[in-house]
């Protein structure tokens, strides 16, 4: 028998028409009919958008709606469709379900064809004898998420996690029940393609192509039969390479191997280019295609004299992280696609990253997302989905875990960009410190998974890719897990408990999660917030506000840096320049400390609605300040000022592979336009390097530190501050006697232009408060005396009148009120 496979898609964008219907639970008297009248339904999709886009619900992400659509996670929902088939003469019919979200039960023709209990995994199920010639019905019923989880937390007994409901019980997505930054919409749906495939043969069970650094390729493939299947050949082909492998029937597993001559190797970005070669391997009509890169990465974590590090090399080459943590993009993932992956991803690159964590309470991201990365440079640190909790190492979630992450190492590694796979996030910490062991009661938790099966995983199916066993982690069961001197730490005391200057504490050898809240942009906070008046603690505003005590800490990490507001418009800026400065100050002392610290990933780079978070671009897809912080701190080249035992010192981290050879010019002034003291100093940084310059006693010395700074200025345009006093006390001058402004049109937008007459601080433009489309080029900008800044504006709105508060801010305007 010829091999042979034809895939019929059954989505709504190939023609095939869904309904949704409510089966049980608490829906509300004015939806009653959704029990026995089924609404338009769209597959991909989730029940949520269905209903959205059916005008029966209001939008989840506004006012208080959230809370209102609870019963939406509590409602059980069948999804129906019917599809024409006749018999064409293949020995084989599945049911090829990419994503089930998450606990179904699916049924042909009313036959049971299987249930379903895992968001993360695919699903196939025999069909041959259910179909029938001619119209088939298609149903697929999804229990209620929320109550799902907690009869499962019930039956295996409860174990310790974060947040409402027990999302540790059941393999869905985490913060799909919440977070303290996202919404609690527990959803369900036909979330990824589901098709019809007809096959006789043989086919293509699972391809892993594994790129070595060397130009080899070995390409393993499993194989699926068919009764009366004969041999078979299996082709791989790559960069002008063809290898080939007859199979005889029932071999279930084959490993080709090509070598491609004089390959070029792909590189992070900043280190070199990112080549990509076409692969296919072929069965008879059975064709897959991917791409590879050629790469080696290896993790260092062997002890030193100062504990052990956290170096990551990519082909023999050590990489300093400039990271982020990534959530889901959109709290219904299902409305992402290759556009906005792209935008979002680039808002890591524009900000000079070059590491991505994807985050074990989310998902395993689509092949838009990783294909963007592979494309781009950008390192993928992929969590196994795990967070915060306690898991169960029995069955039936044993099972499920197994299964999920082999589909998932299998699925993304060939991608260049996967470079640790990473067995959980804080569960081990939280064993050790949460107050986990009394309620576990010598009962499992996770251990097994991230020190035992997950490690053999990767080992049998990606070992060219290092493991961890967890975020934090020491590399020692012997070990504190969040130990700075360590492997990879967690700093969340700064944000919880103190201030953001402590961060000068700690010497990590790597952080892999830290971060300080802030509000969203204007334009986004009030398109969801409606309050009257608008203010920090009004009931909208707190939906909005997912962390415990938030708006407390909010408050409270202001300290002596900014003065409390005193209106809501100061609220906004003072929290947002609050948490721009606390992260770029901790990266500013970590960067100091290279070779020691080899990097840090900042918790997060995105949101997935409107919300006061720690991102740094938020729901609407509008850069924070601290975006634009990011942007500086993460330079290739850094100068920060930063105390020593001996004074304050120029700290310089070169991370380019360019020597760096520059003048440092230094200024000690007073905030208004008098130079007091100038001196120059000429440095060289070797590439990928640092060096540290003593301030001499002129500069570092102040006669009245309340009016007095230091300005560090290189001849390539990088520029670093010190003060001798926090910004409550500094004597700024305000607005109006320390800069002029003028407005000036320009294609597709405007200018705004900034000249300082005197010292003025963390200058920042927000154009959506005047059209939420609006977007700007740069911000968090310090002009000396003399100095100018253009703030350059894309959109379709002029604005009208001058501009000033609270279009265009700064700290003068928050503290400055001293004419000097």
């Amino acid at each position: 028998m010829t091999t042979s496979l034809s895939r019929v898609p059954l989505g709504s964008a190939t023609g095939s028409t869904w309904t949704v219907r409510a089966t049980s639970g608490p829906v509300p008297p004015e939806l009653e009919r959704l029990l026995s009248e089924p609404s338009p339904a769209t597959v991909p999709g989730e029940v949520h958008t269905d209903l959205l886009s059916a005008g029966l619900i209001d939008d989840p992400v506004d006012g208080v709606n959230e809370g209102l659509l609870a019963w939406i996670g509590r409602t059980g929902w069948s999804y129906r469709t019917t599809f024409e088939w006749e018999p064409d003469g293949h020995a084989v019919q599945e049911l090829v379900a990419d994503g089930l979200d998450t606990a179904a039960t699916v049924i042909l023709n009313g036959t049971e064809l299987g249930r379903t209990c895992n968001q993360h995994r695919a699903y196939r199920f025999n069909v041959t004898s259910a179909l029938v010639a001619g119209s088939n019905e298609l149903v697929v019923e999804f229990a209620a998420p929320v109550d799902t989880a907690v009869a499962l937390s019930e039956a295996g007994g409860p174990r310790p996690g974060t947040n409402t409901h027990p999302y540790n019980a059941i393999r869905k997505m985490a913060s799909n029940f919440g977070w303290d930054w996202g919404p609690d919409v527990a959803t369900v749906g036909i979330w990824q393609p589901i098709a019809l495939e007809s096959w006789s043969g043989a086919r293509l069970a699972a391809v892993r192509p594994l790129a070595d650094g060397a130009g080899l390729l070995e390409t393993h493939v499993d194989l699926a039969w068919s009764p009366g299947a004969m041999a078979e050949v299996v082709a791989v082909r790559i960069g002008g390479t063809t290898a080939e492998a007859t199979v005889l029937p029932g071999t279930e597993c084959v490993v080709l191997r090509n070598t491609v001559a004089n390959v070029d190797l792909w590189w992070p970005r900043g280190y070199g280019e990112q080549p990509l070669y076409d692969v296919e391997v072929a069965l008879g009509s059975d064709v897959w295609e991917g791409r590879v890169g050629f790469r080696t990465v290896e993790l260092d974590v062997a002890p030193d004299e100062h504990g052990s590090p956290f170096d990551l090399t990519v082909n023999g080459r050590k990489v300093y992280i400039r990271g982020a943590n990534w959530i889901p993009d959109d709290a219904f993932v299902t409305r992402l696609d290759r556009q906005t992956y792209e935008r979002s991803i680039r808002d890591a690159i524009d900000a000079n990253m070059n590491m991505l964590r994807v985050w074990g309470g989310g998902i395993y991201e689509t092949e838009d997302f990783y294909d963007i990365c592979d494309e781009l440079g950008v390192l993928v640190w992929q969590d196994f989905l795990f967070a915060c909790a306690a898991y169960s190492e029995e069955e039936p979630l044993r099972g499920e875990v197994e299964a999920e992450a082999r589909q998932a190492v299998t699925r993304l590694s060939q991608h260049a960009s996967i470079a640790v796979w990473n067995g959980n996030n804080e569960n081990i910490w939280g064993y050790v410190e949460w107050s986990w062991r009394v309620p576990l009661a010598g009962r499992t938790w996770g251990e097994g998974y991230y020190l035992d099966l997950l490690p053999k995983i990767v080992a049998e199916l990606d070992p060219r890719t290092p493991y961890s066993a967890g975020s934090p982690f020491s590399y020692s069961n012997f070990i504190h897990p969040n130990d700075e001197r360590f492997g990879t730490m967690h700093i969340w005391d700064v944000w919880n408990q103190v201030d953001y200057s402590v961060y000068r504490d700690y010497k990590p050898r790597f952080v892999a999660e830290f971060g300080f809240q802030g509000p969203p942009a204007w334009s986004t906070l009030t398109s969801v917030v409606h309050d009257e008046p608008l203010d920090p603690y009004a009931e909208q505003m707190l939906v909005h506000q997912k962390a415990f005590e938030g708006n407390l800490k909010l408050e409270r990490g202001l300290g002596e840096h900014l003065p409390v507001w005193s209106n809501i418009d100061d609220w906004h800026w003072s929290t947002q320049l609050n948490q721009a400065r606390a992260v770029a100050f901790g990266i500013e002392h970590f960067r100091s400390l290279f070779p020691l610290n080899t990097g840090s990933m900042v918790w997060q780079l995105n949101d997935n609605w409107p919300v006061i978070s720690w991102a740094a671009v938020d729901g609407h897809g509008i850069r924070k300040p601290l975006w634009y912080a990011l942007r500086r701190v993460f330079a290739d080249r850094l100068i920060s000022v930063q105390p020593r035992p001996d004074g304050p010192v120029v700290a310089l981290h070169n991370d380019s592979d360019e020597v760096w050879s520059t003048r440092l010019t230094l200024r000690r002034r007073t905030v208004g336009s008098e130079v007091l003291a100038t001196e120059e100093v000429e440095v060289t940084v070797e590439a990928r390097a640092a060096l540290t310059v003593l301030l001499p006693a002129a500069i570092a010395t102040s006669l009245d530190g309340k009016a007095e700074y230091v300005e560090v200025l290189t001849d390539d345009g990088l520029a670093a501050y010190w003060y001798f006093v926090e910004d409550t006390t500094l004597q700024l001058l305000p607005p109006e006697q320390a800069y002029t402004v003028a407005t000036k049109a320009t294609d597709g937008g405007y200018e705004v232009t900034v000249e300082a007459l005197a010292l003025v601080k963390d200058l920042a433009l927000f154009p959506d408060r005047l059209d939420p489309a609006a977007r700007v080029d740069s911000g968090l900008v310090t002009l000396s005396a003399g100095e100018s800044h253009t703030f350059r504006v894309s959109s379709t709105v002029a604005p009208e009148g001058p501009i000033d508060v609270p279009v265009l801010r700064s700290v003068n305007d928050l503290v400055g009120s001293v004419d000097l």
